[in-house]
């Protein structure tokens, strides 16, 4: 799966969420994910904003040899999913590229419906879209020109939605794999432990159809974007979605 992330400037969320999947690829071994990033307001050929590139590196991403972009179609056309950081830039893609509307979310908002409904699929989160309006906003704010605790927590929302949403995507589309993170134990052939992925929801049938949500599964509701300032995770461990914020510092084991 190809997916397209999409902010304003192009230096500093969507290139986060860019570097953060790569690094999650790499990590899990996911051969089949990729990801590139623009921006509608590009500062096309810059590198990455500099607490940008301190949050990505906390995060255990590469933030060098980038440079901004602005977006295009073409780039819309080839995405398998286009994951934006605000509504008004969701809307601004599917005005580019009509055709796209079915596979573009805002994250916040494919990370929401994939929890509450079950879905696994870029058809799914789109079949239950309408299902799941959500009356508010799910966007994350650009921290340019803020702190850099500012940035630490704009990391902290965005891989806190990246990170469960594509593995339990990943998941889904290659059952019989198992997701973990890599270890020093690798080598050695040491058992490891399976690595969680998103919960809860209705799930969703071979065919791709979606079934009604139970009422105890419509009572979820979005991961919160502000996320407070918390201590990095003294040691690698499980992922589970639930749990918050900086617990991701470290995403490389090794």
């Amino acid at each position: 799966m190809h997916v397209l992330y999409v902010c304003s400037g192009n230096v500093c969320r969507s290139v986060i969420a860019e570097r953060l999947t790569l690094a999650v690829a790499a990590e899990h071994g996911l051969q089949e994910l990729s990801a590139e990033s623009a921006g509608v307001r590009a500062l096309v050929g810059f590198p990455v904003e500099p607490l940008a590139a301190q949050t990505i590196t906390g995060l255990g991403g590469d933030p060098n040899g980038f440079k901004a972009r602005r977006l295009k179609a073409d780039m819309v056309h080839r995405a398998d999913l286009v994951l934006t950081m605000t509504e008004k830039i969701r809307d601004q893609v599917r005005e580019l590229v009509p055709e796209a509307l079915p596979r573009t979310f805002t994250l916040l908002e494919a990370y929401r419906i994939a929890k509450v409904s079950g879905a696994r699929s870029v058809v799914g989160l789109h079949a239950a879209r309408d299902d799941l309006a959500y009356v508010g906003r799910e966007n994350i704010s650009d921290p340019v020109g803020l702190s850099a605790q500012a940035y630490c927590e704009v990391g902290d929302a965005i891989a806190d939605a990246v990170v469960p949403l594509l593995l339990a995507m990943h998941a889904h589309e290659h059952p019989q794999a198992t997701i973990h993170p890599r270890t020093a134990a690798d080598d050695a052939g040491a058992a490891r432990p399976t690595l969680l992925v998103l919960a809860g929801g209705r799930s969703e049938s071979k065919s791709g159809a979606e079934s009604k949500p139970s009422p105890e599964s419509t009572k979820s509701g979005p991961e919160s974007a502000e996320q407070g300032a918390k201590s990095p995770r003294p040691a690698p461990e499980p992922f589970h979605p639930e749990a918050k914020s900086a617990k991701r510092r470290e995403i490389s084991t090794g």
